[in-house]
């Protein structure tokens, strides 16, 4: 198993990168899977983006999220005092959440089936927008029935650190560096392990700007 731990501030994106990259047992960075994808996945990006516009959502514990959110597909993920749920609806508008894009399914499903997860079927796929000095703190994906399908992980816009643990919030972490057309993908014996990204720098992309754009695909119910 070939582990990646790259530069904590590497800013572009490395030469004569591999296209595959394991990081765990079950776990898989894909360099620039998406970059083909992208001129059919943009324009419904901003449709989604237009019936469902992000927000920055509140934790169980008061904080307010520094990543803006939005969803697509049957299922919805969100959080406020209450907790963390999915649902049908955007809390903000309580209307359902716009339908997945045929290319977000197609290009989830090539990703995982590409890192070894053949037959899934997202029905959730989570937006995030991290501005400079966003950040996610570590967690796990864990409010799904199953967890036996994989998650799906793409990014585009400004590079991030992604920091992937083990199975306990206190294990060491490794530092993967991940740019535009990245695609991570964990499931399996990997599937619960603790993730999340370290604090965004400031930075121009030529395309999307001074933003990062995070899709998760999962399959929630």
């Amino acid at each position: 198993m070939s582990s990646i731990t790259l530069d904590l501030f590497a800013d572009h994106e490395p030469e004569q990168q591999p296209k595959r990259e394991q990081i765990a047992e079950q776990s898989w960075v894909l360099r620039g899977f998406v970059l083909p994808w992208l001129e059919r996945l943009l324009p419904e990006l901003d449709a989604v983006l237009a019936a469902a516009p992000f927000r920055q959502m509140v934790t169980p514990g008061g904080f307010t999220m520094s990543a803006a959110l939005s969803s697509c597909g049957t299922w919805g993920w969100t959080t406020d005092r209450s907790g963390y749920h999915y649902s049908r609806q955007d809390p903000a508008s309580g209307k359902p959440w716009p339908p997945m894009p045929e290319v977000f399914l197609h290009l989830a499903q090539a990703a995982a089936l590409e890192a070894g997860f053949a037959g899934f079927v997202p029905d959730s796929c989570l937006i995030n927008r991290y501005p400079p000095g966003a950040k996610m703190s570590l967690h796990q994906d864990k409010d799904e029935t199953s967890m036996a399908a994989p998650i799906v992980s793409v990014s585009l816009g400004l590079p991030a650190v992604f920091l992937f643990g083990g199975f306990e919030r206190g294990d060491k972490c490794q530092r993967v560096s991940l740019f535009h057309g990245d695609v991570v993908v964990w499931g399996g014996v990997d599937r619960l392990r603790y993730h999340g990204v370290l604090p965004i720098k400031d930075g121009q992309h030529p395309r999307l700007g001074e933003q990062r754009i995070n899709f998760t695909f999962r399959a929630a119910r």
